[in-house]
């Protein structure tokens, strides 16, 4: 991701009770630190880069979240009716894809999938800061903001010149942080993005973000074209329970 990342690792199952919201990993943090700015201001990778596939018809009747396997799929919260499932090609890939669900009834419908990026050496069951690694797990998706104004998120959203990319960064990376959502990993729920508390420590990482791509892997973040974070600002409804569910292939469906 881009912004400030730490990342710590947390036994599978287990809810951060501290962070006032239910998070439940394959014994992953997130944190600041490594290329990227989130929570409380890392480096980056985001931009205008990354193509949004079309959206297919909508694919109906789905009684589970496909390529998720038992074990995390009892990790979603019942009242979730928004799931973003980030798929990693390999534990080792910096590529995924991003398809947001939305249950109507007792059943999903897949209503948007992008092309996104990851952490850029793969995914972690045991996230720690500076690893470079994205943690596999189910994260609520409560609190976005960014450098622009706000578009229309439903997500309560903070703008602030402070998630403005550094500099001296490179070029593909001025824009990481135009928009952002966090994912609640090693944070308070309820707080700006860019808030550096670290309810597990500095070395279980946290700034963990969605947000916009550059074309390459992340610190640890999910990164999404521009017009996908958009239109997720304008989707995510808090009154849905929004999370995200990401992983490697093998491991979502282990």
């Amino acid at each position: 991701m881009g912004g400030m990342r730490k990342n710590g690792a947390m036994r599978a199952g287990f809810a951060a009770a501290a962070c006032g919201v239910l998070i439940v990993t394959l014994s992953a943090c997130g944190g600041l630190g490594g290329g990227s700015k989130s929570g409380s201001g890392a480096a980056g990778d985001g931009g205008p880069g990354g193509k949004v596939s079309p959206s297919p018809a909508r694919t109906v009747d789905l009684k589970r979240i496909p390529g998720v396997g038992d074990r995390i799929t009892q990790w979603i919260p019942s009242d979730s009716r928004q799931v973003v499932a980030v798929y990693g090609e390999g534990k080792d890939s910096a590529h995924s894809t991003a398809v947001l669900y939305t249950k109507s009834g007792s059943t999903w419908d897949e209503t948007g999938r992008w092309v996104a990026h990851n952490g850029k050496k793969g995914w972690t069951t045991d996230h720690r800061e500076g690893d470079n690694r994205s943690p596999v797990g189910v994260f609520t998706l409560s609190d976005a903001g960014g450098f622009l104004d706000d578009p229309g998120a439903r997500l309560p959203y903070s703008q602030s010149e402070y998630f403005q990319s550094p500099y001296d960064w490179e070029q593909s990376h001025l824009h990481d942080f135009d928009y952002v959502i966090a994912i609640d990993y090693n944070r308070i729920r309820g707080t700006s993005p860019i808030d550096p508390t670290r309810p597990w420590g500095d070395a279980k990482g946290g700034g963990i973000w969605m947000h916009l791509d550059h074309g390459g892997g992340t610190s640890a973040c999910v990164s999404l074209p521009k017009a996908a974070m958009k239109y997720l600002l304008r989707t995510l409804d808090p009154q849905q329970s929004p999370v995200v569910v990401m992983g490697d292939k093998a491991e979502l469906n282990a």
